[in-house]
């Protein structure tokens, strides 16, 4: 073996093994010791190739660190835990946690990160596709995913983020179905049936988001100034095992085998039979003695943006007045068994409005109103945008009513209608086509006259064209 050469110069030589090996210095480890690489190949010439190569990503400061490159389901951990969590809304590093678990983890998370090939990944989101899930879904597992490798090429753990390489499935934007004015009237009809009238008065009147609807506390309501200050969400997050085994925590809840077609045992959930665990399943973490990060939580809305205050709408005012005086009365009823969170919408004890039962509270208002089935956020956001818009009110105005940080993302809240749209062409239309003239009483041409000036006409046409001959 050849000395080392000074000066940051590598080594190349010819080894008793019958291979040709180089040796890159390429700085010093977290350790302080050298960092030594090395490189071989079957002939001189490809193992200068190689060498050559490594020097030029350490010149370029592109070069891997040293050690074990992690696998996927590693690094996804370690983004999750250390990086994102620093970033991310609960909600949001909810949903990560979640797409990691249910669809990155199963699919890629053996790979080792300087290993994963864009044919590893088309091929994971072609099987996504194929199991039912939205373009949508899978465009949202390619960005967490590429989100995560971009990190780890910022810190040289790999030389370069597939993800870019790779064209993800297209997702259409979802049309938004908001109610008419009839709909919104027959809707908050069949909402005064129920103490939860107002919540639904807040949501499609005012265009407020479940969350903040449900997450409204009563320091934040100034009834006097007639002012909402949505400084809070109220969000449901998932569980997550605080256990060093969450597989073997949740044993005795895994479920391997799919339901038989005549299940009876989840007839009445929602979503069907839930599906058959993996083998290294992870999940039943509401179970785990040692459980975080989950349940009702009260968080900060995405943007500063959505903390801006929004006007009361002034008949509003009597009808929230009567609603605290009701809310004082549970709270005398309940006693000792009353949970005080401020919150203005709650159930008989103090806890806030579930928001699973409040969705399913909003697709019995459909029913009961004879209303089509829709998105919850067509019933109250997108609603109160298209009405203010029907009402004359200006895109700037909609935009800080519904507390947007960008007006095109009102326009796409804001949907026309076609009687809209109809009556617009017609005014159109008077504006360029002027109006037939009506003749004036009296002079009215009879058929008669009509056709003898026809035939008039044309004979004059024809003795101008002899003489032009």
């Amino acid at each position: 073996m050849s000395p080392r050469n000074p000066n940051m110069e590598s080594s190349i030589y010819f080894g008793n093994d019958g291979w040709w090996h180089g040796r890159v210095t390429m700085g010093i480890k977290d350790d302080g010791s050298p960092d030594r690489r090395h490189r071989r190949a079957k002939t001189e010439t490809e193992v200068r190739r190689k060498v050559r190569a490594l020097e030029k990503l350490r010149d370029q400061g592109r070069a891997p660190k040293a050690g074990r490159v992690p696998t996927v389901a590693e690094w996804m951990n370690t983004y999750l835990t250390t990086i994102a969590s620093l970033k991310l809304r609960p909600r949001s590093l909810d949903d990560y946690w979640s797409k990691t678990r249910n669809d990155i983890n199963p699919a890629l998370g053996k790979h080792r990160l300087n290993k994963l090939a864009p044919e590893h990944l088309e091929k994971a989101y072609a099987a996504m596709l194929a199991e039912g899930h939205a373009a949508s879904h899978v465009l949202k597992v390619h960005r967490i995913l590429s989100r995560a490798l971009k990190i780890a090429h910022r810190r040289r753990i790999i030389t370069e983020n597939v993800a870019t390489l790779v064209d993800p499935p297209s997702a259409e934007e979802t049309e938004a179905n908001p109610f008419t004015k009839g709909q919104a009237t027959a809707f908050l009809e069949a909402a005064a049936k129920r103490p939860t009238f107002m919540r639904w008065i807040v949501g499609v009147g005012m265009g407020f988001r479940q969350g903040e609807t449900l997450g409204l506390r009563w320091r934040y309501v100034d009834l006097e100034n007639e002012l909402f200050h949505p400084q809070w969400q109220l969000q449901r997050l998932t569980w997550r095992h605080g256990c060093t085994d969450a597989h073997a925590c949740g044993a005795r809840l895994h479920r391997f085998s799919p339901c038989p077609p005549d299940c009876t045992a989840h007839a009445g959930y929602k979503r069907g039979c839930p599906k058959p665990c993996t083998k290294t399943c992870t999940k039943h973490a509401s179970t785990c003695p040692e459980r975080k990060g989950g349940g009702l939580v009260f968080t900060r809305p995405k943007t500063k943006k959505s903390q801006n205050p929004v006007p009361i709408p002034p008949p509003f005012i009597p009808y929230l007045i009567d609603h605290k005086a009701r809310q004082d009365e549970m709270r005398a009823a309940a006693g000792d068994l009353w949970e005080e969170h401020d919150a203005v919408f709650t159930r008989p004890d103090g806890r806030p409005l579930d928001p699973r039962a409040d969705w399913d509270e909003f697709k019995e208002l459909l029913e009961e109103a004879g209303i089509s089935d829709r998105r919850l956020y067509d019933g109250s956001r997108h609603t109160a945008g298209t009405i203010l818009n029907e009402l004359g009110v200006d895109m700037p105005t909609i935009m800080e009513i519904l507390r947007h940080t960008q007006i095109s993302q009102t326009r796409r809240y804001v949907k026309g209608r076609n009687e809209l749209t109809k009556d617009a062409m017609r005014r159109m239309g008077d504006t360029f086509m002027p109006k037939p003239e009506t003749p004036a009483k009296g002079l009215t041409e009879s058929p008669t006259e009509t056709k003898t000036e026809t035939t008039n006409a044309k004979a004059a046409r024809a003795k101008r064209r002899r003489r032009i001959r």
